[in-house]
C-alpha cells in the first residue's frame, strides 16, 4: 500500500511487491520492492548497506520467502553475523534453510564474471531463492575487462532474475558526492543511496531513493537510524503528508481550553480542527496553558509532545497546579511523548506523534515547543514546511493542535503593544494566534494575554489580565485592569514601565 502523498504511475503489470521489513522504506517507495527487479544500493563505508541487505534478508525468510546472501568480499561470514546477531531482526532460525550466506570471493578471483554468472544461476536454482543480495559488486566491476563486459554481466544477472522471479539487492561503495551516472545505474530497475553527514558536529544518516522503475516514490533524503531493532527510516514529513490522508475537516462546534474568559475572547473557544500558536517569552505560563488546553474535555483523548521539560516536570507540574490533566495524565488519557531537543530528527518527533494520533484515537495535541522542534532540523526553512503539513494532516485526523513559541521578554509600551514580538510567516502555520506578554509597571510584573486571530471566528482582542494559581491560568472577565494599567504605563517618564 502506498502511503499519504505517494504517487502511484502504475506496478510493473502487476507485479507484486516484496517488503523490505525497513520500517518506514516500504511507505517511501510505494508499497516495497517488485519482485524480479534488480537493485542497487550504494553508500560510504559504514552508512549500513550491511545492516540494510541482512535486514531485507531475514524479514524475506522470516515470512516465509527464502533467501540468498552472496559476498564477493574476503571478511568472513562468522564476523559479519557477529556483528548483527544484537539486532532485533536477526534470526537464527532462518539460517541456514531458508536464508543461506555464501562467499563468491575465490569464483571471481579464479573463474572472473562468467563463473560468478554460473554460480548464481546454480544457486538460485537450487536453493529456489526469492531474494538474492550480492555483497561487494564494486568487486566485480574490478574484475570485469571493460565496462561492455560489466554491462552485460548486469544484463545476464537481470535476465536470471526475471526468469526465476527473484528480487537482487547489489551492495556496492561509493565515496560521497560520488556522479550517479554508471552505466549499471541506468539499467538497474532502482537506486539507493545510503549516506553519513556532518551537520555542524552532529551527525545523520540519510537514505535517498534515486531511482525506482514501476512506481511513485517519495523523493528527497529521508532520516534514518540504526538502532537495536535495525534501520529504522523516518519519511520526510512534508515529503509524507504532501496531501492530508483524508478530506479535510473545517467545520464543527468550538473546541474549549477550559479557561471561560479566554473562551470568550475567542468566541467560544478555539475553532475545532484548527493550530493554536501560543506565543509569550519563557515563566509566562505558556505550558501551564497547554496543560489546560489538554485537559479541557475529560472525554477528549490528549497527547502532550515536549522538547524542554521532562516527563516528570511535567506531570509535577499538573499536580502542583490541581489541574484537570494531571488525573488524565495518571490514567492514559493523555500521554506525553518526550523528545529532548539537545539531539534528534525532526521527523522521527513527527513519525511518534502521528502514530500516537492514530492509534489512540487523539483529539487534542500540544507541542511544547516550536524552538526545540526547529533545532532539529539543520536546515531552518524545513519548519514552515513541515509544520503546513502537519497542521493539515492534524485537521484531517479531526485533530485541534496548539503549540508554543517562545518570544523576548520586552514589556508591553504605549502605542507598541507588540513591540519586540516576531510572528513573521505565523499565518503559514497557525490558523489562530495567542499572546502571552509581561508588562512591567514600576516594581510589579502584570501578565497579559490576547487573541491575535482565530481562524473564522468573531473574536474580542481587547488584552486582560491573568493569573496563575491553584487551578492553573485565570483570566479575568473584563479589560478594564489591563486598560488602567496601560493607563499608568503611559503617564509615566519615556512611556516604559517607570525607566
Amino acid at each position: 500500500m502506498s502511503g499519504p502523498g505517494t504517487e502511484r504511475v502504475g506496478a510493473y503489470g502487476g507485479l507484486e511487491r516484496v517488503a523490505t521489513g525497513i520500517a518506514g522504506l516500504d511507505e517511501i517507495l510505494g508499497g516495497g520492492l517488485f519482485q524480479g527487479g534488480v537493485y542497487i544500493v550504494q553508500g560510504t563505508p559504514g552508512s549500513g548497506k550491511t545492516i540494510f541487505a541482512n535486514q531485507v534478508c531475514h524479514t524475506h525468510a522470516t515470512a516465509g520467502g527464502r533467501a540468498l546472501y552472496i559476498t564477493l568480499l574476503a571478511e568472513s561470514h562468522a564476523r559479519m553475523l557477529g556483528h548483527i546477531a544484537s539486532l532485533g531482526f536477526f534470526d537464527a532460525r532462518v539460517i541456514p534453510d531458508r536464508l543461506t550466506y555464501l562467499s563468491a570471493f575465490r569464483t571471481l578471483q579464479d573463474e572472473g564474471l562468467a563463473g560468478l554468472l554460473t554460480l548464481l544461476r546454480r544457486e538460485i536454482g537450487e536453493s529456489e531463492a526469492s531474494l538474492l543480495v550480492l555483497d561487494g559488486v564494486m568487486a566485480a566491476e574490478e574484475t570485469a575487462g571493460s565496462a561492455m563486459e560489466f554491462k552485460k554481466f548486469i544484463h545476464e544477472l537481470q535476465t536470471q532474475a526475471g526468469a526465476n522471479g527473484a528480487t537482487v539487492l547489489l551492495l556496492t561503495s561509493a565515496s560521497a558526492g560520488a556522479p550517479m551516472a554508471a552505466a549499471e545505474h541506468t539499467m538497474v530497475d532502482g537506486l539507493i543511496e545510503l549516506s553519513s553527514r556532518l551537520c555542524g558536529r552532529r551527525a545523520e544518516r540519510d537514505l535517498d531513493v534515486r531511482k525506482f522503475r514501476g512506481s511513485g516514490f517519495l523523493r528527497g533524503r529521508h532520516a534514518f537510524r540504526i538502532t537495536d531493532r535495525g534501520i529504522v527510516v523516518f519519511p520526510r514529513t512534508e515529503a509524507r503528508f504532501r496531501e492530508p490522508s483524508r478530506h479535510d475537516h473545517v467545520g464543527g462546534p468550538h473546541v474549549p481550553l477550559g479557561i471561560p474568559a479566554l473562551d470568550g475572547m475567542l468566541g467560544g473557544g478555539l475553532p475545532r480542527h484548527s493550530t493554536t500558536m501560543l506565543a509569550g517569552p519563557a515563566g509566562i505560563g505558556k505550558t501551564t496553558l497547554g496543560l489546560q488546553f489538554l485537559g479541557g474535555d475529560p472525554d477528549d483523548a490528549g497527547l502532550l509532545v515536549g522538547l524542554h521539560e521532562s516527563e516528570a516536570a511535567l506531570r509535577a507540574k499538573a499536580r502542583a497546579l490541581n489541574l484537570p490533566v494531571a488525573a488524565m495524565m495518571e490514567s492514559g488519557q493523555v500521554e506525553v511523548l518526550w523528545h529532548p531537543a539537545t539531539e534528534g530528527l525532526i521527523d522521527e518527533v513527527c513519525d511518534r506523534l502521528f502514530a500516537a494520533v492514530r492509534n489512540r484515537r487523539v483529539r487534542r495535541v500540544f507541542i511544547d515547543g516550536l524552538d526545540g522542534l526547529r533545532r532539529l532540523t539543520p536546515d531552518g526553512d524545513r519548519i514552515v514546511r513541515i509544520f503546513a503539513a502537519l497542521t493539515a494532516e492534524l485537521r484531517a485526523l479531526d485533530v485541534t493542535g496548539m503549540y508554543t513559541v517562545e518570544t523576548d521578554l520586552y514589556g508591553l509600551a504605549s502605542g507598541l503593544p507588540l513591540g519586540g514580538v516576531s510572528l513573521q510567516g505565523a499565518s503559514g502555520i497557525a490558523e489562530n494566534i495567542l499572546l502571552l506578554r509581561f508588562v512591567e509597571l514600576r516594581s510589579d510584573l502584570h501578565r497579559m494575554v490576547s487573541v491575535i486571530k482565530a481562524r473564522d471566528s468573531v473574536i474580542d482582542q481587547r488584552l486582560r489580565c491573568f493569573r496563575i494559581a491553584a487551578g492553573g491560568i485565570a483570566v479575568e472577565d473584563g479589560p478594564e485592569r489591563a486598560e488602567a494599567i496601560l493607563a499608568q504605563l503611559r503617564h509615566l517618564p519615556s512611556g516604559r514601565g517607570g525607566e
